[in-house]
């Protein structure tokens, strides 16, 4: 059985079919969205994260169905000029960067929670995503800096 749902990714709207056991991962690769990635296909490794109205969610896990109209924000839809993605390279926080966009999404989910996390409070956020490189000390740093970063602008702001 098929089901036509509205797909709200990266604020573009589209109207697409799917099964009633159709994975979300699957849809949004079938639509484009390269930067949703297989890793492990059991949630267990972060690199199928997308943004579901802000919050985290293990793609590869969820049901497309489930995500009518709810707004979708792949690593895809970040602006170019996207500052934790510019704070990834200036830590040089990737090497083959395969698992890097469900970092940067994770990134921005623990920031919009906590705008000043502390090492240890990204280090746990980020539990449940997986290097194979094993950046991990640099993605902090790099999730570290966008705070400082994000915090010195809101400071120049209010003077």
């Amino acid at each position: 059985m098929s089901t036509d749902i509205e797909l709200a990714v990266n604020g573009v709207r589209q109207r697409v079919s799917v099964g009633d056991d159709d994975l979300l991962l699957e849809v949004l690769r079938r639509i484009g969205h390269t930067s949703v990635r297989e890793g492990c296909g059991v949630g267990a490794c972060g690199a199928c994260t997308v943004l579901a109205d802000g919050h985290s969610v293990s793609s590869c896990l969820a049901r497309a169905v489930r995500y009518d109209r709810v707004p979708l924000t792949t690593a895809d839809g970040l602006p170019e000029d996207d500052d934790v993605v510019e704070e990834f390279v200036a830590a040089a926080a990737m090497q083959c960067g395969y698992c890097i966009p469900g970092f940067v999404l994770m990134g921005h989910e623990l920031l919009a929670e906590n705008p000043a996390p502390s090492r240890a409070e990204i280090a746990a956020h980020l539990e449940g995503n997986i290097c194979r490189c094993g950046t991990y000390q640099e993605i902090c740093t790099a999730i570290e800096a966008t705070a400082q970063r994000r915090q010195a602008e809101r400071q120049r702001r209010s003077a």
